[in-house]
């Protein structure tokens, strides 16, 4: 394949439009070739070289397509992405990848069977914050983890009418954010032993979860994962602490909302993290503030054109969006069983 990588962009919803079209658009080995949508004159506006295309079956049939990304509501990923491998296609899913594990290992083995790359949208793996933690760990900064603590709150008194915090399935906070935290948790530390999760809907009138609280049994340590949309300050978002040294980090990634702002992936001050986070020494107490390195979602659509043209290394293969969904699906029976499940 020596052009860019042809892309059908299915939805153009808020992760439509906020992160898909424009990290899709601003990748060199991509074109932005087609969008599903009924927003036809709003895709338009944007990007009047994309062609719109009335239904996901116009995007499945249409031969000059090599990619497909779904950025739909969460039901309908694994029926969508399974017609999409059926039909030759390269795919990228955004999260969660389905709402079971079962559909997970499904698309997997589909995807491996037709030799096709299937990569899930894991795109917090390349947060400016995320990247700095990587590191001080790889270099053995803090020493052996023994607590892990990562936050993702919100401050939405009001429930609002949409399908993520409807009764539907797939939607609620443990299926939105919940796959963030996971995810990220997994790339540092690996499988967990167990999982014991709470979750409960708090605001007056909600109809979806709208507080997870989990924790992730490891033998040497414990990884505490919590998001809600009832905190007024929720500023907190790492604690880290070592044998040696905790890592504290407030604030989130910016690139969100530097996408939402408009402005384009890769340009000056992107991903850039005003609030670095902070080491502080155990023995002695010592402070030093660590800038780190920028956010990078770019890189995320660089590699998986790379993958799929060059056959180079899947940035989020998905038997590891597999394992997310095994640790998700876990938090979920653990809530019901108010005990924690084993893996």
């Amino acid at each position: 394949m020596t052009h860019p990588v042809r892309t059908a962009l299915v939805g153009f919803g808020y992760a439509g439009q906020t992160f898909h079209a424009p990290l899709i658009a601003a990748c060199p080995d991509l074109r932005l070739e087609a969008v599903v949508s009924r927003q036809a004159e709003a895709v338009v506006e944007v990007y009047p070289d994309a062609r719109v295309l009335a239904s996901f079956d116009d995007a499945l049939a249409d031969p000059a397509i090599d990619l497909i990304v779904l950025a739909t509501p969460n039901d309908l990923h694994a029926g969508q992405a399974e017609a999409a491998l059926a039909a030759g296609k390269a795919v990228v899913v955004d999260k969660p990848f389905t709402l079971t594990t079962d559909e997970a290992r499904r698309l997997a083995t589909l995807a491996e069977e037709r030799g096709l790359v299937l990569s899930v949208f894991h795109n917090r793996r390349w947060d400016a914050d995320f990247l700095t933690l990587k590191a001080l760990i790889a270099e053995d900064r803090l020493g052996p983890v023994a607590r892990f603590e990562s936050s993702f709150n919100r401050w939405r008194p009001e429930v609002r009418d949409r399908w993520r915090e409807g009764d539907g399935p797939g939607a609620g906070i443990w299926y939105d954010l919940g796959p963030h935290l996971i995810d990220q948790a997994l790339v540092l530390f690996g499988r967990p032993l167990g999982v014991t999760c709470d979750l409960a809907i708090l605001r007056s009138g909600g109809r979806a979860t709208d507080y997870a609280h989990a924790v992730l049994r490891y033998a040497d340590k414990r990884v505490i994962l919590h998001a809600d949309m009832t905190t007024p300050a929720p500023d907190a978002r790492f604690a880290v602490h070592g044998a040696r040294a905790s890592w504290l980090k407030a604030g989130l990634d910016v690139q969100e909302d530097q996408l939402k702002s408009g402005l384009a992936p890769g340009a000056a001050g992107w991903g850039v993290d005003p609030r670095p986070g902070v080491v502080i020494d155990g023995a002695t107490g010592a402070q030093d503030i660590v800038a780190g390195s920028p956010g990078a979602y770019p890189a995320y659509y660089a590699a998986v054109a790379r993958a799929i043209r060059d056959g180079a290394p899947n940035p989020v293969p998905p038997g590891e969006a597999v394992m997310v969904m095994e640790v998700l699906e876990a938090g979920l029976l653990s809530a019901v069983r108010r005990a924690e499940v084993a893996l």
